[in-house]
């Protein structure tokens, strides 16, 4: 859905190895304080995080956007629950998705698009552990093959 987007500041590598990515939504995020400042200078980590429902809302648990340098009182709590701005469809639509059982909300990146931070917010299915494996097995085969054809050349 996401199709122009702005400077990526912020990726999840591991969504990928972790989730089938079936949909994406782009979503903006509700900021306080000096957070916007925050992701402007590139201090987010998406590594544990998730996207939850609650009351009808979607909220992203566990960014963690770091303090700002000069933002002395008016700094806001790294790991705190932010709400994301999507459509009601949209959120219709997720809900019943992620009631179905091994269906997920992960955020995959977070860029600047046109002044505003927005989230990149997957829908994903769980992989096993032989799913993982299978990814891996075929990652190195592409690798060997393109290597094989660089060689050949």
């Amino acid at each position: 859905m996401a199709k122009n987007e702005g400077r990526v500041i912020a990726q999840n590598r591991k969504a990928g190895h972790d989730f089938f990515i079936e949909d994406t939504y782009e979503a903006g995020i509700v900021l306080q304080g000096t957070e916007i400042k925050a992701i402007r200078a590139g201090q987010v980590n998406l590594k544990d995080s998730f996207a939850t429902i609650r009351n009808g809302e979607v909220y992203l648990n566990n960014m963690h956007i770091s303090p700002y340098e000069q933002g002395n009182r008016y700094n806001h709590e790294p790991t705190r629950a932010r709400k994301l701005l999507l459509h009601r469809k949209q959120i219709d639509k997720l809900i019943g998705e992620t009631k179905q059982a091994g269906y997920s909300l992960v955020p995959l990146k977070v860029y600047i698009k046109n002044g505003f931070a927005k989230v990149l917010v997957g829908l994903g299915k769980g992989k096993k552990k032989y799913d993982k494996r299978e990814d891996l097995k075929q990652k190195q085969a592409k690798r060997d093959m393109d290597r094989a054809i660089k060689d050949r050349v």
